[in-house]
């Protein structure tokens, strides 16, 4: 038989059609495979990534068939384990696409440094505000006599004398001595010394300048 009857014949035909469809049962069941193994288009809940450390985390979403993107490690919480994940996006029970990317943030592993502004000769009003603003806390305040009241006059922590450009741990805790406002002298040192007589001054004679 001739290729050109061949290829006019039933039996080619036949045969062609017995390849078409089985080419399209392979292309179903290989899609339906692929659909099996990647949960396509299935929703999939997002699990609680909170306190957990990032390589157990991102273990956790690769077999959900997710993806973990680190953005970012904020400011130390005590609440939370060192470099643990504080927060993450979607939330924990969202429903999700496979492949859907879940963005987090990590906990520092420690506070971080403060650089201590000048305080000393401020008010104890202003220095509260700056303090607060930097993540620091009031502790023990004690008065030592002094002219200016609430001034400050030493900052310390932990009995260590501080200065302006120390640095410390943000969430600490500072001490301060202020000012209480009271007059350096007694009064009875006052009238003691307002009572005491003072030499009269002695004029010295002056020269005739024509001598």
């Amino acid at each position: 038989m001739s290729l050109r009857k061949f290829l006019t014949s039933k039996t080619f035909f036949i045969q062609l059609a017995i390849a078409l469809v089985s080419l399209l049962i392979l292309s179903f069941l290989l899609l339906k495979f692929l659909d099996f193994r990647t949960n396509h288009g299935e929703e999939i809940e997002v699990p609680d990534l909170s306190k957990m450390q990032v390589q157990a985390a991102i273990e956790k979403i690769d077999e959900l068939g997710l993806e973990l993107i680190l953005l970012d490690t904020v400011d130390f919480r005590k609440d939370m384990p060192p470099f643990s994940i504080v927060e993450q996006d979607p939330k924990a029970a969202i429903k999700v696409k496979d492949g859907r990317k879940i963005y987090v943030k990590v906990n520092a592993g420690e506070f971080m440094d403060v650089t201590l502004p000048a305080l000393k000769d401020k008010t104890f009003r202003q220095v509260s505000a700056n303090i607060k603003a930097l993540g620091l806390n009031e502790g023990k305040i004690t008065y030592k006599e002094h002219i200016a009241k609430d001034v400050v006059l030493e900052v310390s922590q932990n009995g260590k004398r501080l200065k302006a450009g120390d640095k410390v741990k943000k969430n600490s805790t500072l001490d301060f001595v202020l000012g209480d406002g009271k007059e350096l002298y007694s009064a009875d040192t006052f009238e003691e010394e307002s009572s005491t007589p003072t030499q009269p001054e002695t004029e010295t004679p002056v020269e005739d300048a024509a001598q």
